[in-house]
């Protein structure tokens, strides 16, 4: 990524090291040690020195052998009755003199989140973030997959933590090279997140990546004040969009207005023909933005490809008390919203936009089970986002997260405290070094 901002802990490799790793990889190292159970007196003697040519099955022979540190924990194995051999020797000369495209493909595999304890290895491995052979590797491999990215913004300090779905665990980032008043998140796209903030009366947007700690502050739009925002990545083209509509405090129409970072400008076009929007959420998917409006009812659709809005006349389903719009796969795009006048009878249901027939079709209800663990009151309020076809849920009352795969028809919590903050902010997050 060009910086036009930097923070200064970039000047020095060694101290990014440093801190990412005392931050990310805070805990102590475990270690399973098996013991054998105590003899108590009377208990049939089943030794060998008992029993003469018979086959030896005492616990005292398993041995238990550590092995290197894998991940965070440290591994340990029991081999019942196995010949143990000896750690082969690598030889130093031979592992050393590996091609440096071999080496990017092992290393590009590597969890993100691990790969800063390798970078202490040694200064080849240090500079590994800063070659642009190796990120282009890193972009060509699969993704880690999908995680959870929960932030805080405190008076002092921001807290951030990183859940990844691959791993089942909780990592702590560190953003103290934002500037101070990026408080607000609006999103993460391809491995960048975008915040925004005012200082002074001017406010501002940048997109940064965590892993390599670097960011951009975008240019003033034209019609400069807090907007709904989205930012897009386009992967093939190595760049990212990020859409500004109405303004986000009151139902002022503004010009949609879209910044490309291969130019690095602002360009204005249609205003959004809507007056009553129900919700600030918007969601994007297949090249269009999508909201919810009272007048007209239904959606607007935003199409990038001739930066024109369209009017979608989906009526929305009966007793919807407050919906989310959250984008799935290709052209998939679900309603998530809570239904019932009564709290007894309250539920959430999702449903899935058939574009054929322009009508929501009900695909599933979140258990009671879940709804009285995520909403313990009626008139509590939740959140939700997607990526691809996950949808997670959050309350600030419940402290945790509910997780729900669309395909598989599975409901799991994600637990931890990351989500118990008054004004904690989450969106998912794909991690990824590639600069844009």
């Amino acid at each position: 990524m060009n910086c036009v901002g930097q923070s200064s802990e970039l000047g020095s490799s060694l101290s990014i090291v440093e801190s990412v790793e005392n931050v990310v990889f805070g805990g102590d190292v475990r270690c399973c040690i098996q013991a054998s159970p105590p003899r108590g007196n009377g208990s049939r003697n089943t030794s060998p020195m008992g029993r003469v040519g018979s086959r030896n099955t005492s616990p005292s022979r398993q041995k238990v052998v550590k092995t290197k540190p894998r991940g965070l924990d440290e591994e340990t194995h029991a081999t019942f009755g196995k010949v143990v051999h000896a750690d082969v020797q690598m030889e130093d000369n031979i592992w050393a003199m590996l091609p440096e495209d071999l080496l990017h493909e092992i290393l590009a595999r590597v969890p993100p989140f691990l790969i800063f304890r390798l970078r202490s290895v040694c200064k080849r491995w240090n500079l590994l973030l800063q070659d642009s052979s190796f990120l282009k590797f890193h972009s060509s491999v699969p993704s880690h997959g999908p995680c959870v990215l929960s932030f805080c913004k405190n008076s002092v300090i921001p807290q951030c933590s990183v859940y990844s779905l691959p791993l089942k665990t909780w990592y702590r980032m560190c953003f103290t090279f934002l500037p101070h008043w990026a408080i607000w998140l609006i999103g993460s796209s391809g491995g960048l997140v975008c915040f925004s903030g005012c200082e002074g009366p001017t406010f501002y947007i940048l997109v940064c990546n965590p892993l390599t700690q670097t960011w951009r502050k975008l240019p003033c739009m034209h019609f400069n004040q807090q907007r709904q925002l989205i930012m897009v990545v386009d992967r093939s083209d190595q760049s990212f969009k990020v859409i500004a509509t109405n303004d986000i405090c009151s139902d002022k129409s503004f010009p949609t207005e879209i910044y490309d970072s291969k130019e690095d400008r602002w360009s204005v076009h249609q205003r959004m023909p809507a007056s009553n929007l129900c919700s600030s959420k918007m969601a994007y998917c297949d090249s269009r933005l999508y909201f919810e409006t009272l007048s007209p009812l239904g959606l607007m659709m935003y199409r990038l490809d001739i930066n024109c809005w369209e009017h979608i006349p989906a009526k929305f389903p009966r007793s919807l008390l407050d919906g989310y719009l959250v984008a799935g796969t290709q052209k998939r795009l679900f309603l998530v919203g809570r239904i019932g006048l009564y709290s007894t009878l309250q539920s959430i249901k999702i449903w899935e936009l058939d574009h054929a027939k322009i009508l929501w079709v009900e695909i599933s209800r979140m258990p009671p089970k879940y709804f009285r663990s995520l909403l313990r009151l009626s008139a509590e309020r939740f959140e939700c986002f997607g990526l691809d076809n996950l949808i997670c849920f959050t309350s600030y009352n419940q402290g945790k997260g509910l997780l729900f795969d669309v395909d598989k028809k599975i409901w799991s919590w994600i637990g931890g405290s990351a989500f118990q903050s008054y004004n904690n902010q989450a969106c998912f997050y794909e991690p990824r070094y590639q600069s844009y």
